[in-house]
């Protein structure tokens, strides 16, 4: 068992981030300057509470694993269950969303061999999101329209979600932990420093541990506002897709405000791959808006597609001990004309059971 004690902070938020993990590379887009399984592994980034500049405690990585908690007087636990593999998905006709399908319209591969499905459900489930914006020098006069935006998200999704707040520059902060209160979290993103760099990679990475040590809710999302390419992070795009895999992480929704002529060409291009990698690979989907005054739209496209998804579960065929990263498609029969589209990870590194849960205490 783990427990994180309380740390100082200069108000009532919680205990500092636990982000500690090893990245590597993923299989198909590994790179010379990360490190092969077995060898030094990188520190994961780690986000600074209330902006008290305090250190993580140097403690084992948490297990990498689809988390399960419950509240209770001692605090929430999470425990590994690497039994049933669980896929949000979203299913569309054209750019329609198709909301009348059954669990024997589906079908479920992973690398190649078809699966059973043991669980299905198509319900607005509540959701813990991260809203993880740019905070850096470039989007001083976008922060009041974003703002807006993230808040709408919010009022547009469950009554049961809960969100906390990440700013990020060179660094990443929690500006709101996770709460339910939209009064909050507009304070968690009044705090407007927009200055720095753009160490997007880390504060994905470190925003998605967030949510597997502190998320009350299994499904999990991350809304990541940026106009900018990283340019300050500790890790590369593959160690971040990585990382959010190893813990059979949040579906990512990327908006990128790439218009005007703050970048050249090549930035652009770069800086929209990767966002549309983040998206694509954790099952969500990039955007890119013209202007400022479309991203309200977006922002309520996305809350729209994150309360038609469907949850479908399956016990993987390959027994836990076997590593290396499962390559999973979900398909939608088709019964009338046209093909349906869907759209949900793409795939998930196993971890084995262990005979003791690991689980992560927070005191009151």
């Amino acid at each position: 068992m783990l427990v994180l004690g309380t740390m100082r902070l200069c108000n009532k938020f919680l205990p500092a981030i636990l982000c500690a993990g090893a990245f590597v590379a993923l299989p198909a887009q590994q790179t010379a300057s990360n490190p092969p399984p077995g060898q030094t592994q990188t520190q994961a980034p780690s986000l600074t509470e209330d902006r008290d500049p305090v250190s993580s405690p140097d403690v084992e990585a948490p297990q990498t694993s689809t988390p399960i908690r419950k509240e209770g007087s001692e605090g929430f636990v999470l425990r590994t269950d690497v039994e049933e593999v669980v896929l949000n998905a979203t299913v569309l006709n054209g750019s329609q969303l198709v909301q009348d399908l059954k669990k024997d319209d589906f079908e479920v591969y992973e690398d190649g061999v078809k699966q059973t499905i043991v669980s299905f459900q198509h319900t607005d489930l509540p959701v813990s999101i991260g809203l993880v914006i740019d905070n850096s020098g470039s989007m001083y006069k976008k922060r009041p329209s974003v703002n807006k935006s993230a808040l709408d998200l919010i009022l547009a999704s469950n009554s049961e979600d809960e969100a906390f707040v990440v700013n990020f520059s060179d660094e990443a902060y929690i500006d709101q932990d996770l709460t339910s209160d939209v009064n909050k979290l507009r304070d968690g993103l009044s705090h407007i420093d927009s200055r720095g760099g753009t160490a997007l990679y880390d504060a994905v990475a470190a925003s998605a541990d967030k949510l597997a040590a502190d998320a009350h809710r299994p499904k999990q999302v991350l809304v990541l506002i940026t106009d900018g390419e990283d340019n300050a992070s500790t890790l590369n795009l593959e160690q971040t897709i990585h990382r959010v895999q190893q813990l059979s992480g949040p579906v990512i929704y990327s908006i990128g405000l790439l218009f005007g002529d703050e970048m050249d060409r090549g930035e652009v291009r770069r800086a929209r791959r990767a966002l549309e990698l983040l998206s694509s690979e954790t099952g969500g989907l990039a955007y890119f808006p013209k202007s400022i005054d479309q991203v309200d739209q977006i922002a309520a496209e996305v809350a729209r597609d994150i309360r038609s998804q469907y949850t479908i579960g399956y016990h993987s065929t390959k027994p836990s001990t076997e590593p290396g990263f499962r390559r999973v498609e979900l398909r939608a029969v088709t019964k009338g004309d046209g093909k349906l589209t869907v759209r949900t990870r793409t795939g998930y590194f196993p971890v084995a059971k262990t005979t003791k849960p690991a689980s992560v205490t927070q005191k009151p």
